[in-house]
């Protein structure tokens, strides 16, 4: 039997990030791979929609680590004791296939060899995901060949706009925010306001965040048949 991919992100204040979700889930579901339930909206709604799931399921985050504090404190705080059938994944992080993604990304807002660069991640309470943010800014440093910043928008420092700031004082006449994220959403909508020249669209739409999804579950299911 293979194991149903619950999707598990918060979307109950956001409309925007709530079409995003709903068509990431159609797309993981219309791979084919595994029956697909969205678990999304408050930790409440959430919890009902996984525990409504009859059989062997695999838990995975429809957000990066790091990325989205408020799904991160939903998922973390989901109650799976004596759901010996439930196999939760990590969020997706340092793949390199993604942050190739958001290089490309970068280089299509704009951004050129010499200016500046900040990792725009939204924080966590996990410093587990910290360090997953550490390790992006690291990767996509080394593939842009160029020093990379990482800001904040909703827990730890320094903000994204300080991030930016600082490197506009030392000498960065522009400054691209990447977007460490995977939907729109209100929170997105304020790295516009951080006087960044350009900020990347989020991760989604990507196939490669599908493929990515769908390998975490793959390997979620390995470990549910060991």
């Amino acid at each position: 039997m293979v194991p149903t991919m619950v999707l598990v992100a918060d979307d109950s204040q956001d409309t925007d990030r709530k079409e995003a979700l709903r068509g990431l889930a159609d797309a993981v579901a219309q791979r084919g791979e595994a029956p697909v339930v969205p678990a999304f909206g408050s930790g409440g709604e959430v919890s009902r929609a996984v525990h409504g799931v009859e059989g062997p399921m695999v838990l995975v985050p429809a957000f990066v680590a790091g990325g989205d504090l408020a799904s991160s404190r939903v998922f973390s705080g989901l109650d799976l004791e004596g759901r010996l059938d439930a196999c939760p994944t990590a969020p997706l992080g340092a793949v390199p296939s993604i942050v190739a993604d958001l290089a490309g990304r970068l280089t299509d807002s704009g951004w050129v060899s010499g200016d500046g660069v900040v990792l725009a991640a939204d924080g966590s309470t996990d410093q587990e995901e910290r360090q997953v943010v550490t390790d992006v800014a690291r990767m996509l440093s080394r593939r842009l060949g160029s020093a990379v910043q990482v800001g904040y928008l909703n827990s730890w420092a320094p903000s994204v706009g300080d991030a930016v700031e600082r490197l506009q004082r030392n000498g960065s006449d522009r400054v691209a925010v990447a977007a460490w994220r995977l939907v729109e959403g209100r929170d997105y909508e304020r790295l516009h306001e951080t006087g960044a020249a350009s900020v990347t669209a989020p991760l989604w739409p990507s196939d490669i965040v599908v493929d990515s999804l769908l390998a975490q579950h793959r390997a979620a299911k390995a470990r549910l048949a060991a």
